[in-house]
């Protein structure tokens, strides 16, 4: 694709992806800006006023791997908040006449990507299922909602589904509650534990395949998000949701350093042609990538 057609297919569409081009054309994204090294102490991008300065900006895209929201599929990096990412740079081209040319960081450790972001200059953004709350925002800015969270709370297969809360204590006796350390999860099951499971055994896991995979071998039970439980499921995991503990009153938001004055470009993004978030385009992303069941589920409205 030629880089006149490639900007007329930008413009007419706001937020298409384009991922060709000649490298001095202005209003292009690219995929190929060198990337700071993961362990990096600090990640910087450039401040907005800069890039409109020079025409130019190579935003530090920072992401947590998970299975159908960062994920390579035939060696390309994809997923629901790649590609929203993709269409955000090409809607900076559209809308700015940028050149963007982010680099895409992996952080599988969910807490390091947190804090890379929220200490990071500029032009950094991370998607990572982050739930937007009060206390985060006096950390680091959000972007408009993207995605509605439900919180499960998930056991093996071989405990009862839960009729009642006041159930839990005979259901789960003897078992291990498991805390995704530094998330909401933590807390919930922390709550959980004071109200209902006094004294009940805590553990720590760091990642969402090791919560997964401990209730998996029986004996324990936590909470995660619905798409986790879902694809473990469908993965033929023998786990079990107890509905009667759904907590769904959360959204994710892409996270991003809050004096890096990229706000307002990022709002615009989502309030354009409608509602990026609510638009065809983005919707296309959830079904192509979680299934139609579950995008309807977590689709924010």
């Amino acid at each position: 694709m030629n880089p006149v057609c490639c900007r007329l297919m930008v413009l007419a569409l706001s937020v298409a992806a384009c991922l060709a081009g000649d490298a001095h054309a202005a209003g292009t994204a690219r995929d190929d800006a060198d990337c700071p090294p993961i362990d990096a102490p600090a990640l910087a991008g450039p401040a907005f006023e800069e890039a409109l300065a020079s025409g130019r900006a190579a935003p530090v895209f920072v992401y947590v791997p998970a299975p159908g929201f960062a994920y390579r599929q035939d060696g390309r990096l994809t997923g629901v908040t790649i590609e929203l990412l993709r269409d955000f740079a090409a809607f900076l081209g559209a809308q700015h006449g940028l050149e963007v040319a982010p680099c895409w960081l992996a952080q599988p450790d969910w807490r390091a990507f947190y804090a890379q972001v929220r200490d990071g200059r500029g032009g950094v953004f991370g998607v990572g299922n982050v739930t937007v709350t009060q206390a985060r925002r006096g950390e680091l800015a959000f972007s408009p909602p993207y995605l509605r969270n439900i919180a499960v709370l998930v056991s093996h297969r071989d405990i009862a589904e839960l009729g009642a809360m006041d159930e839990i204590a005979d259901a789960f006796a003897g078992l291990t509650a498991l805390e995704f350390t530094g998330t909401l999860h933590a807390q919930r099951i922390q709550a959980l534990v004071t109200a209902w499971l006094p004294g009940l055994r805590r553990e720590g896991v760091d990642s969402n395949e090791d919560l997964v995979r401990r209730i998996a071998e029986g004996g324990r039970f936590g909470y995660m998000d619905a798409y986790n439980y879902w694809r473990a499921v469908d993965a033929g995991l023998p786990l079990r949701r107890h509905a009667v503990a759904d907590e769904g009153a959360e959204t994710f938001g892409v996270i991003l350093p809050l004096d890096g004055g990229w706000q307002a470009a990022i709002d615009a993004f989502f309030a354009a042609d409608g509602g990026y978030a609510s638009g065809e385009r983005f919707r296309g992303h959830l079904r192509a990538h979680l299934g139609e069941a579950l995008a309807g589920m977590l689709a924010v409205e």
